[in-house]
């Protein structure tokens, strides 16, 4: 065998040089045929070429340029290779993206286009040592196989030097160790190395009709130790195509494969068989795969293999490098689990490399180095980058720089007077106070420490660990000087430290200014105080409290008072604006409706109208006795009209009956009842819904201001306003709800799901209402529920004066006015209510409200009579002249009974 490999590597060369010498002569021979012709396009083409190449440098020295600008614009640094690459510029090719893996984890293709040109230039050693450096550049970025494997082979072409295959050793066991587990591509590697170890066994092998000696022996069988080891090995790993592995392997063996290697082989064709459906979702789904990385990742995590639990996290973070989420999930595994110094460390390297923004990830970065016992200087680098990332909220700075305290408050020992770490200590709380006030004020327009957190951790240090009261004091009056005064709980935190470790005196001078600047809870403030002389103060001081306490709730009474004849008063003031517009708005009804009401023409007109109205094909009602009418039936129409908006108005007849409604001898209707033999029948007659199940209702309820055909539609409950006035059907609340949050100033064309993303930053949404009119048309208003009332102060305070399609929001806490209810004597909005109700004749309501009585027989009636010692006289009727009674006389008759068809004929003839 290793005759046969140094003849092929003999013959290689002569191989490659004949077809160089073959590609030589026919390049020679186009060319003289081509002659003069191929000169002139040769021209042409290197005058197309250095237009180009002009335009090329021209837009690489833009680029450069931006980048000065914003050394972090990633996608310039892309452009930028590109184009260097194209036009060859080795040196500054490699200038390029050296400053781009200095601040960005580089992409497994550029890793290889890098090496790959590396590669070329390579002409010693020392060169081949730097390519060596970028290779292990390059797989500490993302576990790679395609990497992996270019470094293997590189490393083989270094065998030959003293080490040079313990190296490739090396190099391979470290490439199995990172992605031999790989199920689709770690078959690659182990085949690379397999191959390595066969062709060193070709080279310790005696040449043939020789026999070895011990030594050769001893080395022979090493190397086919090694071999066999690396079969068991990848036998034992559940990886594709293993049947061909150990086929392969049962022709090499001369002793067949022994038993305890097919008992491997099978349970790890077991496991791939359970991974093949996760292999196969992510072979058929599109990039970034995140779903099915993460069914992957779930399943591995049960299965409980810590070595494929990391493989599969890198293979999802190869592909998803930049979800804060995904590599937060790893780092807390391997912290948790696997707890391997290396492993753990350069995770969250990669972690904040990639996700610089997320301070989670740099919080857990530095407890891992303080897990792992990296060096004071290193964690303190660490946490200097943390504050250059630029975090998105000003609170993210406040939590860094709580962890780096905590970490600076552990390296101290207490036992001693003075230490360094103590000194250090200091100085950093007093920079984070400076640094808060400065920088991140200055860009956030806030400290995000509100409740001075720092200075409230800095001081019990102080008073607990230093007993340094004194600076306590001091670090208290600056917390309270900075808006903290007015807040019971401040207070309370303050006389809590000084009852553990101050003394009753301050206690006392503590409680004492609390009663006095409180102005949330100051009754529980003045309980404090009370409770607190009752087991430590003297008379005096009891005397003294007692006065103190009463003159601040006194105070805090007489406030309250005024503030709530304040709203008691604008309240009214609100009411009387709301009635004066409704009698407004019933006045100018109630003209429109006379000025209607008194048109007159004759029946004919009338009848035109009402065709007009509701079609030519309306079925006019047939023509009825008197004493026919149902009271009830009209009430229960005056009901559906009430409700539809027609009031006023009488829609045609209908032809047949209604199911569900029968009349009884008399002629009136009953209650709607649906026959037994219609199952889930319901009616719909005028926008009024009746159900044969009570049950139904609910659930129609539910469906008010369901959009229909781009317009909302309403639902609400059948209820007779006549009899119920003050009856109102509002489904949302009118008092404050902390949850929620009221957005205006929004643009007409936001949908939800655009203001859904802008929320859900803030919190978890759980419901959105963009708030329309009756058409259907946004009125640029919304209300967002959340999940809780933190998130909706957060969003309140993120969100309130920022800008969405050039129009700026305004944000507040829901808090929508009350609904003020009509008064009984007040008359309903509805169309047609500003007139009074017609008292009803035997003959029942007409189709219209015009009058057909003639104009010349018409007088105006009289005022209706007033009340007296209280009685009313019955109410008028219209007087005419020449009927029942004479000229200027009122019958009897026309006051118990209304006049029929042929009273009015007869009134005519006689006219």
């Amino acid at each position: 065998m290793a005759a046969t490999g140094n003849e092929e590597q003999t013959l290689l060369p002569d191989i490659e040089e004949e077809a160089e010498g073959m590609e030589r002569e026919m390049e020679s021979e186009e060319e003289e045929e081509e002659g003069m012709g191929v000169e002139h396009s040769e021209e042409e083409d290197e005058e197309d070429t250095s237009e180009d190449e002009l335009e090329n440098e021209a837009e690489i020295q833009r680029l450069e340029e931006q980048l000065s600008i914003n050394a972090f614009d990633y996608n310039c640094h892309v452009d930028l290779i590109k184009l260097l690459r194209q036009e060859g510029k080795l040196h500054r090719l490699r200038k390029a993206r050296q400053k781009m893996s200095e601040l960005f984890p580089l992409t497994e293709e550029i890793w290889l286009d890098w090496l790959k040109d590396e590669i070329r230039l390579t002409e010693d050693e020392s060169d081949r040592e730097k390519v060596y450096e970028l290779f292990e550049r390059a797989v500490k970025d993302y576990v790679c196989p395609e990497i992996w494997l270019e470094y293997v082979q590189y490393s083989i072409g270094g065998m030959g030097a003293q080490g040079g295959i313990e190296r490739v050793r090396s190099i391979f066991e470290r490439a199995l160790t990172a992605v031999g587990l790989h199920m689709t591509k770690g078959a690659s590697i182990w085949e690379a190395y397999r191959e390595f170890e066969i062709v060193i066994l070709s080279t310790v092998q005696p040449p043939p009709g020789s026999a070895p000696s011990q030594e050769q022996q001893e080395l022979l069988n090493a190397q086919l130790e090694r071999i066999h080891t690396l079969f068991r090995r990848q036998l034992a790993v559940p990886l594709m195509d293993m049947e061909g592995t150990y086929a392969e392997y049962s022709d090499w063996a001369d002793d067949g494969v022994p038993e305890m290697v097919t008992r491997q082989y099978r349970r790890a064709l077991q496991q791939l068989e359970k991974g093949k459906p996760f292999e196969e979702a992510l072979l058929v789904s599109e990039p970034p795969k995140l779903a099915e990385y993460q069914a992957y990742i779930d399943f591995e995590m049960k299965e409980g293999d810590p070595a494929r639990v990391q493989i599969i996290f890198e293979r999802a973070l190869a592909e998803n490098c930049l979800v804060p989420d995904l590599w937060i999930k790893y780092t807390t595994y391997l912290d948790r689990q696997l707890k391997i110094k290396d492993l753990v460390l350069s995770a969250h390297e990669r972690a904040v490399r990639n996700c610089p923004w997320t301070m989670g990830l740099w919080k857990s970065y530095l407890l891992a180095l303080e897990r792992h016992g990296a060096d004071h200087q290193t964690v303190t680098d660490v946490f200097e980058k943390a504050l250059n990332a630029g975090f998105i909220q000003a609170t993210d700075y406040v939590e860094i720089w709580q962890s780096f305290l905590d970490y600076l408050r552990r390296r101290v020992d207490f036992s001693k007077e003075w230490s360094r770490e103590l000194d250090e200590l200091r100085a950093a709380f007093a920079r984070s106070l400076d640094y808060l006030k400065q920088d991140v004020e200055e860009r956030f327009s806030e400290s995000g420490d509100l409740s001075c957190t720092i200075m409230q951790i800095w001081a019990r240090i102080e008073a607990l660990h230093c007993k340094n009261m004194q600076k306590a004091r001091e670090l208290w009056d600056s917390i309270m000087t900075k808006g903290n005064a007015k807040h019971a709980n401040m207070w309370l935190e303050y006389y809590n430290l000084e009852r553990s470790y101050g003394d009753a005196s301050h206690c006392r001078k503590a409680l004492h200014r609390a009663v006095q600047c409180t102005s949330d809870y100051p009754e529980h403030v003045c309980d404090v105080l009370l409770n607190f002389e009752r087991v430590e103060g003297s008379l005096e001081d009891w005397d003294a409290a007692v006065q103190k306490t009463e003159t601040k709730i006194n105070r805090v009474k007489e406030q309250r008072a005024r503030v709530a004849e304040k709203e008691a008063l604008q309240a009214r003031q609100e009411e009387e604006k709301a009635e004066h517009r409704r009698k407004a708005k019933a006045d100018k009804k109630g003209q429109k409706k006379s000025q209607k009401v008194n048109r007159t023409g004759d029946k004919r007109k009338a009848d035109d109208e009402y065709e007009q109205e509701w079609g030519e094909d309306a079925e006019l009602p047939s023509k009825r006795l008197r004493g026919e009418d149902d009271f009830g039936s009209t009430a229960t129409e005056e009901l559906m009209e009430t409700e539809s908006g027609l009031f006023g108005r009488r829609a045609p007849p209908r032809k047949t009956e209604p199911p569900g409604f029968r009349k009884n001898q008399r002629g009136s209707s009953e209650a709607p009842q649906q026959p037994q033999d219609v199952s889930k029948e319901q009616r719909i007659d005028e926008n009024c819904v009746f159900f044969e199940d009570r049950l139904a209702v609910p659930e129609a309820l539910k469906l008010d201001r369901k959009e229909v055909d781009g317009r909302p539609m309403y639902v609400s409950p059948c209820v007779d306003k006549n009899k119920n006035p003050d009856f109102k059907v509002f489904k949302y609340k009118t008092a404050m709800e902390k949850h929620k949050i009221f957005i205006s100033g929004l643009p007409y064309t936001c949908t939800k799901e655009t203001l859904e993303d802008l929320c859900k930053q803030h919190g978890t949404v759980k419901a959105i209402r963009l708030v329309t009119n009756r058409s259907g048309k946004p009125k640029g208003l919304a209300y967002v529920e959340y999940e809780n009332e933190a998130q909706a102060s957060q969003a309140v305070l993120k969100m309130d004066g920022s800008m969405l399609e050039n129009f700026t929001l305004s944000v507040a806490i829901s808090n929508p006015p009350s609904r003020m209810m009509e008064d009984k004597g007040v008359p309903s909005r509805l169309l047609g209510a500003a007139m009074p109700r017609q008292p009803q004749g035997a003959r029942g309501k007409g189709r219209t409200q015009i009058s057909l009585l003639p104009r010349s027989l018409y007088r105006q009636s009289t005022p209706d009579a007033k009340a007296e010692n209280g009685t009313v006289s019955a109410p008028h009727t219209t007087e005419t002249d020449g009927v029942h009674g004479g000229p200027g006389t009122t019958s009897p008759d026309t006051q118990s009974k209304s006049l029929s068809n042929e009273d009015f004929a007869r009134m005519l003839l006689k006219k």
